[in-house]
């Protein structure tokens, strides 16, 4: 398989919103530039995309509402609903064309509705090679996307956390039960971003026993680079960039980048937020870009900046990091999930210790005071994120399917 031009098809729910989206649409170009076909099958896609719609737009969305209606009798409240996806509604496109053409089937993520337990496990059951990326850990739990410190995933989940009547036997158990046996079968080989995910993944229970290889995500670095556009900012002031779809989603963990921006100094030091208006009053003054959805804006605004923070408290490999490294911009997150295999310590940034606001101002201090780890953080994208180095990875993984 290595020597022939293959026909990879690609599966996720959005082409281009969403970390997952995004990812899977880059790799999309490195296969290709690589000299293979690649079709994007995705339930949503963004006009301007060359992917391509599977199925109508009326009965996807009654799918998607139809799996949140399913959940709202058992979620324990309403900030947890979209942390936990039951995979019970779906479309079967174990025969659609593209699908049946393919020589690889590569998942990735793949809930609202697009495809559940069944409609994956059917997919498993082709005579050909399926892959699935995954971007956190509901493939292998009874249905959150993060378990946090729960770790039910690693037996059979149930006593959940998320649910209103927890017990051995609830919703999350149902759901193990289904995974455990609709995504038994050898033909799946997983793949994910993080050194974190694939351990989370090796210790479950569900996928446990599949081989497991982790491959980053990747990114044009020559696209995300260092760039010199004017967007009217003072030259004698240091920006700290902040970026989140949604700045005050809990946990991205804005309320912990606030409480660390008190340690810097308001007269010298100001802050880029790219998600959202912030209507609290901040430690320093803010310059807010709201939704960027143009990519060479977004790598403006990442060149502009002198340290990109991200201190969301639940993590995989974000893409964020990824570009903001590529475009030479030292960065600080805390302790979680992929962070640490991508900031070098005190080299390209700094990793600081889990949800602690004063240490997170340590290392914003640290990144304004040392300008070299900016081009340091390039050149670790370089090495570890190029689209060439990632496509090389995942045609080595294919081959020996």
């Amino acid at each position: 398989m290595s020597n022939k031009k293959l026909h990879i098809v690609l599966l996720s729910y959005h082409d281009s919103n969403g970390g997952a989206g995004i990812a899977a649409g880059r790799l999309k170009v490195a296969l290709e530039s690589e000299g293979h076909r690649v079709d994007y099958l995705v339930r949503e896609k963004a006009s301007s995309s060359n992917s391509i719609k599977s199925g109508n737009g009326i009965i996807s969305w009654l799918k998607f509402i139809a799996e949140r209606l399913f959940f709202l009798q058992f979620e324990k409240e309403k900030s947890i609903r979209f942390l936990f996806n039951p995979g019970v509604f779906g479309s079967d496109i174990s025969n659609h064309p593209l699908i049946q053409q393919a020589d690889i089937v590569h998942l990735h993520w793949v809930n609202f509705g697009f495809l559940s337990v069944k409609d994956i496990a059917a997919l498993t059951l082709l005579n050909k090679p399926v892959f699935w990326t995954l971007h956190d850990m509901w493939a292998f739990t009874g249905g959150c996307h993060h378990s946090g410190t729960c770790e039910n995933f690693k037996l059979s989940c149930g006593d959940c956390k998320f649910l209103k009547n927890p017990n051995p036997n609830d919703l999350s158990h149902r759901l193990w039960e289904a995974k455990k046996n609709g995504f038994a079968e050898k033909n799946l080989h997983i793949i994910t971003c993080s050194n974190w995910l694939g351990n989370r993944a090796k210790q479950s229970s569900i996928l446990g026993e599949h081989e497991i290889k982790t491959i980053p995500n990747a990114i044009d670095t020559n696209f995300f680079a260092p760039s010199t556009t004017n967007l009217n900012l003072d030259p004698n002031k240091k920006y700290i960039l902040f970026v989140a779809m949604r700045v005050n989603a809990p946990a991205k963990g804005f309320h912990l980048l606030k409480e660390a921006l008190a340690y810097l100094d308001p007269k010298t030091t100001e802050l880029l937020i790219v998600g959202g208006e912030m209507t609290e009053e901040l430690p320093l003054k803010s310059h807010s870009f709201g939704q960027v959805t143009d990519p060479s804006k977004m790598r403006d605004i990442y060149a502009a900046a002198d340290v990109f923070v991200t201190p969301s408290l639940e993590e995989n490999l974000p893409n964020t990091i990824m570009e903001a490294m590529a475009c030479g911009t030292a960065c600080v997150g805390f302790e979680v999930g992929g962070i640490p295999e991508m900031i070098e310590n005190q080299q390209t940034g700094h990793v600081a210790r889990a949800f602690d606001p004063e240490d997170l101002a340590k290392g914003i201090l640290w990144c304004l005071e040392n300008e070299k780890a900016g081009e340091k953080a390039r050149t670790r994208a370089i090495e570890l994120y190029d689209q060439k180095t990632v496509a090389q990875q995942h045609l080595a993984y294919y081959a020996q399917a």
